[in-house]
């Protein structure tokens, strides 16, 4: 990712992170998983942990990074409004890539995701906009503008997961 591209990412994270209610920033989450879902589903299930060119990713390993990644941003979501500090920043690459067909994979994201979707909603919308999480590419962002960043997350990896559909 170019210093351009990251700026451009960045200003749409602050202008729609602060433009959008909770209730809208959790729908277009929700949305990108349901096209996450969808390019996820399209993999043949019996090629979902192969890779489709030495190198690149397995399905499996995409889904497990997904879930990883979003454990730690929704964590730090979740820790910020609950009024502690974020977590330590780290590379969240996935941990776990136990081979799993999508529907474990997707019902981990769900499970992880419910509680997060639940604690936003029950937060004041302005709440602890001062707090930050550290981001390797963005910057420090607030709550609102990382709930935002896991949209744009799980869409470029909706995207990856059609090329690997495509690849098969």
């Amino acid at each position: 990712m170019t210093s351009e591209e990251a700026l451009r990412i960045r200003g749409y994270l602050t202008a729609q992170g602060a433009k959008l209610s909770p209730e809208q920033l959790i729908g277009k989450v929700q949305e990108a998983m349901a096209q996450l879902r969808k390019a996820a589903a399209a993999v043949p299930p019996s090629r979902f942990t192969e890779p489709p060119a030495p190198g690149e990713w397995s399905a499996n390993e995409v889904m497990a990074h997904v879930v990883e990644a979003g454990r730690h941003f929704g964590a730090a979501i979740v820790r910020i409004l609950d009024g502690q500090p974020p977590g330590e920043p780290r590379d969240v690459a996935a941990r776990d890539t136990t081979p799993r067909p999508l529907d474990e994979w997707w019902a981990l994201l769900e499970r992880d995701r419910a509680p997060l979707f639940q604690r936003v909603r029950s937060a004041p919308p302005m709440a602890r906009l001062d707090a930050t999480i550290p981001h390797p590419f963005f910057g420090a962002l607030n709550w609102r503008e990382t709930l935002l960043f896991m949209r744009l997350h799980d869409l470029d990896h909706a995207g990856q997961l059609a090329k690997v559909a495509g690849a098969f």
